[in-house]
């Protein structure tokens, strides 16, 4: 008898950076044929050189390294840098989109106008192609188009007097250091870019002086040689964070950034706040160094500016030929209808949603990738498109009226609080929902590596859907690649940690 499998929903997916090629593909893995939606010429999105919104700059490379800054289905290939450039994660994302087929899914130069409800059921998209403008109805949408779209600029007094030769831009206008080189440049703000210009310029012969509101606490690229990611934001400090209680898990984050990376006040820096949650971490491999060495200045504040003259909060004052502002983004998504944007909550800083993917009164409407993280995005993203695909292909998976209301509940009450959380926490949480969380107590062989090991996307191919038969072999790879997990024993501070994790007090003596 032949089987005849049951015609899919129409979707449509917005956006065909890394959000929306791996949601695609695992749509298309369980029988949907999406249409994507992208306003550029090409995919990529951030990682696109020559697209529309991408906020990379020349010469620049990956803040997480090339195992983590991947998808499950396709490593980067032999002789990779630790972190990939700009260029090499665009090409990276082409043979994903060629391995899955994608690129023809794509409409390429199509700008999303506006999406509303359609009055027959499901979602219209309003969309325009070289001066044409067309309306289509799907019955579900994905929403991927990114959360670094539009940078913010904060209002300074006298900004508007500002004379210096370059302006004020955003970090994401950043064209490069050539076009700085031999001038004073202030740039502001504590976010990674900010600091990794900053450290670009000092080291390109600019005159390089950053100043910020907070000090946040400075963690390298690497850890003795190993991704900082792999050392610190792995399965095993999640679990950790979900038993311990919050004054214990920040005395826990901050004695790890202490041990790899020390005080930024000891390289000439400002000192953080104590509480580690509350200064907050960020990640650059020579910006403490350069500090140290007096390459770049760092300053308080700004409090005012007159001409090309910036006077700093604590009366100090320079002269600068520009001011780069890495002061973060607005969550930007003006073609939603108002009633879409009301119902989630939307705002410059975020949105509600059940789960960071769905809301119970938008049936057939998903948002994929639109949160800030603290460590990798690629592995996290794959996570939530297998959850969102899942639901949705298979009858009975979506979450009930009650799990949706408590989870909005929740989502509230953290937007109060920190609005970025680490990538392991979210990774695990997007598992479960997925059903796809490894089982250690399956795999007492690979237990240390998937406890202190990195969280490679591969790692959630071993069980569940979508498992892989060479997941066990590339996991274990993928942990021992620079060298954090080369032999079975556990060291002493790792069989502590796991006693909080397996709740074994015995041997919380180590």
């Amino acid at each position: 008898m032949t089987k005849i499998s049951p015609i899919r929903p129409s979707v449509a997916i917005i956006g065909a950076g890394p959000a929306g090629l791996v949601t695609a593909r695992w749509l298309k893995a369980l029988g949907f044929t999406p249409t994507l939606f992208e306003a550029s010429s090409d995919l990529g999105g951030q990682w696109n050189p020559n697209g529309l919104f991408s906020a990379t700059w020349p010469g620049m490379v990956t803040n997480t390294s090339r195992v983590m800054t991947a998808f499950s289905d396709l490593d980067h290939p032999a002789g990779t840098p630790t972190y990939p450039s700009r260029e090499a994660m665009h090409a990276y994302l082409g043979r994903y989109s060629e391995m899955f087929g994608l690129r023809p899914d794509i409409r390429f130069g199509t700008r999303v106008e506006q999406l509303g409800r359609s009055p027959l059921g499901g979602w219209t998209i309003h969309s325009s192609r070289g001066g044409e403008s067309q309306r289509e109805a799907f019955d579900r949408v994905v929403v991927a188009s990114g959360r670094h779209l539009e940078g913010c600029i904060p209002q300074i007094r006298g900004m508007e007097t500002f004379s210096g030769k370059f302006g004020i831009a955003h970090t994401s206008q950043y064209p490069g250091a050539e076009r700085y080189r031999d001038t004073s440049v202030l740039i502001a703000g504590c976010s990674v870019s900010a600091l990794e210009i900053a450290t670009h310029l000092a080291q390109s012969g600019t005159q390089a002086t950053i100043a910020y509101r907070r000090q946040r606490y400075v963690l390298p690229k690497l850890i003795a040689g190993v991704p900082t990611e792999h050392v610190l934001f792995n399965r095993a400090g999640a679990l950790a964070g979900e038993r311990l209680t919050p004054v214990a898990a920040a005395a826990g984050l901050k004695a790890q950034v202490l041990k790899a990376a020390g005080a930024p006040d000891q390289y000439g820096a400002f000192a953080p706040d104590p509480d580690v949650f509350a200064a907050g971490v960020t990640q650059c491999q020579g910006f403490l160094p350069a500090v140290a060495e007096g390459r770049i200045t760092v300053k308080p504040w700004i409090e005012s500016i007159i001409g090309s003259e910036v006077r700093f909060c604590d009366g100090s004052k320079g002269r600068f030929d520009g001011i780069l502002s890495g002061t973060g983004f607005k969550l930007s998504l003006p073609w939603l209808a108002p009633e879409i944007a009301d119902a989630i909550d939307l705002d410059a800083q975020g949105m509600t949603l059940f789960a960071d993917s769905f809301h119970p009164d938008l049936d057939g409407l998903a948002f994929v990738g639109l949160y800030d993280l603290v460590g990798p995005y690629l592995p996290v993203l794959e996570l939530q498109a297998r959850y969102v695909a899942g639901c949705w292909a298979t009858p009975g998976a979506m979450p009930s009226a009650a799990e949706m209301a408590a989870g909005l509940a929740e989502a509230r009450l953290a937007r109060q609080g920190p609005p970025a959380r680490p990538m392991n926490m979210v990774a695990l949480g997007f598992a479960r929902r997925a059903g796809v969380e490894p089982r250690l107590e399956q795999r007492p062989g690979l237990e240390r590596a998937l406890l202190f090991g990195p969280l490679s996307p591969v790692s959630f191919r071993l069980d569940g859907a979508g498992a892989l038969p060479d997941a066990e072999d590339r996991t274990r790879k993928a942990a021992a690649a620079f060298g954090a997990i080369t032999e079975p024993d556990y060291t002493a501070e790792e069989a502590l940690l796991r006693a909080v994790i397996t709740a074994q007090p015995e041997a919380v003596s180590l």
